[in-house]
């Protein structure tokens, strides 16, 4: 069986995702090992190998997450699951979808009340239409949109529940010290997000 060991200490996001994604591309490799300092790092690595259908074992030395991925890539379940995520985009993106980019936790610029007041007003405005975001995406400050004390967690709980795909930034949570605060929706990188920008959707940015 090959194997390859890919050193992502000391790498921030989206380094270690990639760097996974480029060995996990090589054909002749089965199995690699990833090798990350961080629990961010462990969360988008883990989570970018199990939407792509590969097995994730996960063990801890000398305080370095070791995860080990098996690739999978002739198994049913991957190949069903590449198919629906490819009929769904498809689907979403002639129906007119749109994935929202939130860089900010308040809209416009001027008074910080009246910027919470206008997001919490679009989010409602969200929730009352006839179809939801396809994704919404969250970054710098907008990540306390996604955290305990949102003033939209109600309407995002409703997005969510309506299917609408809630991605926040991993990079902002941790440095704005959010990690063990985040409410729903998961944790992402920048490759991600940065492939639902340049995908078949309509992108309505909010800053």
């Amino acid at each position: 069986m090959s194997h390859k060991l890919v050193d992502c200490r000391g790498l921030a996001c989206p380094h270690p995702v990639i760097n996974t994604k480029k060995a996990l591309e090589e054909a002749s490799i089965e199995t690699i090992t990833t090798i990350v300092d961080n629990d961010v790092a462990r969360q988008n690595v883990t989570l970018f190998a199990k939407n792509a259908g590969h097995q994730v074992s996960e063990e801890q030395k000398d305080g370095f997450y070791h995860l080990t991925i098996t690739r999978n890539d002739a198994s049913p379940a991957a190949q069903t699951s590449a198919c629906a995520a490819e009929s769904s985009a498809v689907t979403a993106a002639s129906a007119g979808g749109s994935v929202y980019f939130i860089t900010s936790n308040e809209l416009g610029q001027g008074s910080p009340d009246l910027g919470e007041v206008l997001i919490k007003s679009l989010f409602t405005t969200l929730t009352a239409m006839t179809s939801p975001p396809v994704a919404l995406l969250f970054l710098n400050t907008g990540v306390y949109l996604t955290c305990e004390g949102s003033p939209v967690q109600e309407q995002l709980e409703k997005l969510h529940a309506a299917g609408a795909a809630v991605l926040t930034c991993g990079t902002c949570l941790e440095y704005y010290h959010l990690k063990d605060k985040l409410l729903l929706g998961n944790i992402s990188n920048m490759l991600e997000i940065n492939n639902w920008l340049s995908g078949p959707y309509k992108v309505i940015t909010i800053a």
